[in-house]
């Protein structure tokens, strides 16, 4: 068992996700984990719930993806 792996065997985080889209990190970690029903993302830093769900995953960005414009 690997340091991404719970207590079940099933695959529980995604370090290889860092730097990928959010949407290609979605749709690889739902092709991971099927039962996963929730998919929230924040800004690092965001305070969460501390609640552990088996079927959330949270994606924690802090990368700015286009020129900030005034208008």
């Amino acid at each position: 068992m690997s340091s991404s792996d719970d207590t079940c065997g099933k695959k529980a985080s995604w370090p290889e996700l860092v730097g990928k889209s959010i949407e290609e990190a979605k749709k690889i970690i739902m092709k991971d984990r099927p039962d996963v029903k929730i998919i929230e993302v924040f800004p690092v830093g965001t305070a969460v719930t501390e609640d552990f769900r088996p079927d959330r995953v949270r994606i924690f960005v802090d990368t700015v993806a286009e020129i900030p414009r005034i208008g």
